[in-house]
C-alpha cells in the first residue's frame, strides 16, 4: 500500500525546458550583481566558501563568479550553485519577472493525492529554495502546502541508492509504501533498489524510455497502488 509519493520536478511535475531555457539564463545573467550587491551576507560568505572548497582554491568574488557560469553551463549538481541560484532566483519570482511553470495536470492530482491523504514529497536537484519558489508562485496559484517535505542534493545523489535509503528514514516509513516518479531511469532504478515503487513519466519525446518501470504520460494515468 503507497503511503507517501516522492516526486521529481523537471520533466515530471514541469518542463524541463523552463528550468534550462529560463531559470538557468536568469540565473547566470544575474550571478554577478547578485554577488557584489550581497558579498557582505553571512548566507553568501557560506556559499563561497563551499565554492572555495570545491575547487581547492582562495577566489576574488570575480573567480567565482566565473567558477558558478562554468557550473551553469555545465548543469553541475553542486549544492553551492543551486543555493545562489535559488537566491537569485527568489528575487526574480518576488518581482514578478519569474512565473513557476508545472504541468496542467501536476496541480490536480497533487491536490487529488493529498485529499486522499497521501503524504507528497519532492526529491530535486535544485535546491529546496528553489523547489518551494517553482511551486509558490505558479499560474495555479501557491502549491507548497501539499507537500510534507522536500530533499535536495544534500541529502545524496540522485542516482545513489544510499540518496532513497536516506530519505526514507527520514520520512519514516518503509520504502514498499514510497511511489518514486521521475522522467530519469537511472534515478528510477536507484530508488527501486532501495525498495520504492516506480513510474517513469514519459512527458515528450525528450525523455529516454526505461521500460523496466511502469510508465505514465502524465499524471493521469498514474495508477497508485492501494
Amino acid at each position: 500500500m503507497i503511503k507517501v509519493i516522492l516526486t521529481d520536478i523537471e520533466g515530471t511535475t514541469s518542463s524541463i525546458d523552463f528550468v534550462h531555457q529560463t531559470l538557468f539564463p536568469y540565473a547566470k545573467a544575474h550571478m554577478r550583481s547578485f554577488l557584489r550587491e550581497n558579498a557582505d551576507s553571512e548566507e553568501l560568505q557560506q556559499q563561497l566558501f563551499e565554492i572555495e572548497r570545491i575547487e581547492q582554491d582562495a577566489l576574488s568574488l570575480d573567480a567565482a563568479a566565473d567558477v558558478l557560469e562554468r557550473w551553469i553551463a555545465e548543469d553541475r549538481k553542486v549544492t553551492p550553485l543551486k543555493a545562489l541560484q535559488g537566491m537569485i532566483w527568489r528575487q526574480g519570482y518576488e518581482a514578478g519577472e519569474l512565473k513557476g511553470h508545472v504541468y496542467a495536470d501536476t496541480p490536480e492530482y497533487l491536490r487529488q493525492w493529498h485529499a486522499q491523504g497521501l503524504k507528497l514529497y519532492v526529491y530535486s536537484s535544485g535546491s529546496v529554495e528553489a523547489q518551494k519558489l517553482i511551486f509558490g508562485y505558479t499560474a495555479y496559484g501557491d502549491l507548497t502546502k501539499l507537500f510534507s517535505g522536500y530533499f535536495d542534493t544534500r541529502v545524496g545523489g540522485k542516482r545513489d541508492v544510499a540518496s532513497y535509503q536516506a530519505i526514507v528514514k527520514q520520512i519514516g516509513v518503509p520504502a514498499s509504501e514510497v511511489l518514486f516518479l521521475s522522467d530519469v531511469g537511472e534515478e528510477l532504478d536507484a530508488a527501486r533498489a532501495a525498495g520504492m515503487a516506480t513510474v517513469q513519466l514519459i512527458r515528450d519525446a525528450k525523455a529516454v524510455s526505461f521500460p523496466a518501470h511502469a510508465q505514465a504520460s502524465d499524471f493521469s494515468k498514474i495508477v497508485v497502488p492501494a
